[in-house]
This record gives structure tokens, sequence and C-alpha cells, in this order.
């Protein structure tokens, strides 16, 4: 059996959802507002469509890891979802979904972890990467508004 650890986070910005799309996919911007970013060492991704690949350097319970994403879902201002491979055979999954609510939006993020690794570490990765998710999501809001 293959390890999971799956973790989600959701807030209310007070912004349209195009306004909040637009900040969550300015790849230059996810330094100011994502707690797990360090950088892409190559840039963000070259298109922003499916099948579109970009490499970025996190930290991940205070360890550096550099994971290969791949955009597998993209609908404007609804639905942005990538899939990567990290350290150690880990594959990584993140899922961004935006609810318009009326001048406001509501954003959800969902994110999943399998591997042999994750088992070793599964409920310190839960904790670690929830806090990050929401820490995020509360400072990608204020850039937002």
């Amino acid at each position: 059996m293959v390890a999971l650890a799956e973790v989600s986070a959701e807030a209310r910005i007070e912004a349209p959802a195009e306004k909040v799309w637009a900040q969550l996919t300015d790849f230059s911007s996810y330094a100011q507002w994502s707690s797990t970013h360090t950088s892409f060492p190559k840039g963000g991704p070259a298109t922003l469509e499916v099948g579109g690949t970009f490499t970025e350097n996190m930290k991940l319970m205070g360890f550096p890891a550099e994971v290969a994403w791949t955009i597998v879902e993209l609908e404007t201002a609804r639905t942005f979802a990538i899939k990567g491979k990290g350290p150690m055979g880990v594959d990584v999954s993140t899922r961004y979904t935006l609810e318009p609510d009326g001048g406001a939006t509501t954003i959800r993020t969902n994110g999943e972890f399998t591997g042999a690794a994750v088992s070793l570490m599964a409920g310190k990765l839960k904790d670690s990467a929830t806090a990050a998710m929401n820490e995020s999501l509360r400072k990608l809001g204020a850039l937002v508004t």
C-alpha cells in the first residue's frame, strides 16, 4: 500500500474571482504569499495551459525540496491543479478551486502527498502542510484586497 497524506484549507477573500485568479497565477509573486515556495529555478510555466511544466523549489517541514510540476487541470478563474514529483519518490498534487460569492471569492486548496517516504512522516507532513496552506491563503487574500 502506498502511503497517503491529504491536506486542505479554505478562505474567503473579499475580491472577485478574476482578481484572485490573477494573483494566484502570477508566478512572479509566489514568494509574497506561498509559505512553502522558495523559488522557480527556471521561472514559472512558459504558458499557462494543461500539460505546461515548471520546477519549484519548496520548503516542506523545514526541508528543501524540488518538485517538477505539470499542470493537469485549468479553468480560468475557477480551477488550477498541478501534479508533481518530489524527492524520495514522493508524488505531490495541489488543486485550487475558486467559487465566486457576490463580490468575494471562496478559495479552496487541496493537496495530496503519496509515496513510501510519506508513511514515515504522514502526521507531521499533514500538520505542517495544512498550516502552510492556511497561512498561504491568508497572505494571498491580503495581497489581493
